[in-house]
């Protein structure tokens, strides 16, 4: 056994308890509303270029989000999850990488991949489900993909991709690769199973892997503090002998600088992070939700007035990086695009029904092949049923 397995610290001889809040964690924060950089603040490593694509990405994210529920309003889309007041976790944790790393994420964090150049047309077709879609129609609106861009494609059901990117990053390590795993989930997520097992596994087989915590306040409807009693998500990572940061979720220079520190760290030590970034779901949490069901609007108040892209614009203006006409154009330009890219992406065929039993095998088995032509001789039988389905058998 270990000699020091007990760490040993302060020898007591009367019981003495110790809760989830005795370990006092720091809260990251660098960049005031106003665009003021706080006094002393550390400035992460970021030239003009880099910060006017990372504002770009964040313009974008929120005009996309807006559009998007609009057509969903509308009847044209199915389903859609907006990150509105988020949107510097995502965009910032990907600045924070290098283009190697592996994402892994939930479903709030289309930031990370528009920030890696995922194009307005590949967000459209898998949206619409149509036939330029990369995932083939196969998965929920906001449920991307790209091989190329190193994003692993989302799941609905929540905190799967913890143990995973715990595995991923682990398989990194093993091949030497100068690359690391970040994966984004909500505080809710951490209620998981998997949330643990995942944790406890980077730890113990040190992974370099960062865990992204957005505690954005909700579980769907159910706040935080009816989701645990201890000292936040941060406390679980210092259980777990993890190396942790709590950061300003809505400050994008504390969430660049802290996923680079973080990746420095995970690389020179082949060892996990957790970064909890507190921030507020401003939006519901998806179109299926009304919100007003279970907070104020004194509450929303409070927290629109911390916009990260508000705060992030007041200091380009500060810097001189940026200038107001430039933001409206931006804006304006950005409403245009994705309107016309709805238009043409909606009317876009649904994928051939010949792809529905691809790439799961490299050969579709017999019995697969047997169920796919009942369905086709079903779908002939009865084609009024079936007005999208495209293609001829």
């Amino acid at each position: 056994m270990n000699s020091d397995i007990y760490n040993e610290g302060q020898v007591v001889h009367q019981p003495t308890f110790i809760d989830g809040h005795s370990v006092d964690i720091p809260l990251l924060k660098i960049l005031q509303q106003d665009g003021t950089v706080y006094e002393g603040a550390q400035l992460p490593e970021m030239d003009q270029e880099l910060a006017t694509k990372v504002y770009k990405t964040l313009a974008f994210h929120r005009v996309l989000d807006e559009r998007m529920v609009a057509s969903q309003r509308q009847g044209r889309l199915s389903f859609y999850i907006t990150a509105l007041g988020e949107e510097a976790a995502s965009v910032g944790g990907a600045a924070g990488l290098k283009p190697q790393d592996m994402i892994m994420t939930q479903y709030r964090e289309q930031g990370a991949l528009m920030f890696r150049g995922f194009s307005l047309e590949n967000f459209m077709n898998q949206m619409f489900s149509n036939a330029k879609d990369l995932g083939k129609g196969r998965q929920m609106p906001i449920h991307y993909g790209s091989k190329e861009l190193n994003y692993m494609t989302i799941s609905s059901p929540l905190a799967t991709q913890i143990p995973q990117a715990t595995g991923y990053a682990y398989g990194q390590k093993l091949q030497g690769l100068n690359a690391v795993t970040l994966c984004y989930f909500g505080e809710g997520a951490a209620s998981e199973g998997d949330f643990h097992a995942g944790l406890n596994m980077a730890a113990v087989q040190e992974a370099p892997v960062i865990f992204f915590c957005r505690n954005n306040g909700y579980a769907i409807s159910t706040p935080s503090d009816e989701q645990y009693k201890g000292n936040g998500i941060a406390s679980r990572g210092v259980g777990y002998g993890i190396k942790t940061l709590r950061i300003d979720g809505n400050d994008i220079l504390a969430v660049i600088l802290a996923t680079q520190t973080a990746r420095a760290y995970a690389l020179k030590e082949n060892a996990p992070v957790l970064i909890e970034a507190m921030s507020y779901r401003l939006g519901a949490h998806s179109t299926s939700d009304d919100p007003s069901g279970y907070r104020t609007r004194e509450e929303e108040e409070v927290w629109q007035a911390n916009d990260p892209i508000l705060r992030m614009k007041n200091w380009m203006l500060k810097q001189k990086w940026w200038d107001e006409t430039q933001d409206t154009e931006l804006f304006e330009q950005y409403r245009k695009d994705i309107l016309a890219a709805v238009k043409v992406s909606e009317k876009i065929d649904k994928p051939h029904l010949d792809t529905l039993i691809t790439d799961v095998y490299d050969v579709p088995p017999l019995h697969l092949q047997k169920q796919f032509e009942q369905l086709k001789e079903h779908i002939n039988k009865y084609p009024d049923a079936y007005p999208f389905t495209a293609g001829k058998f």
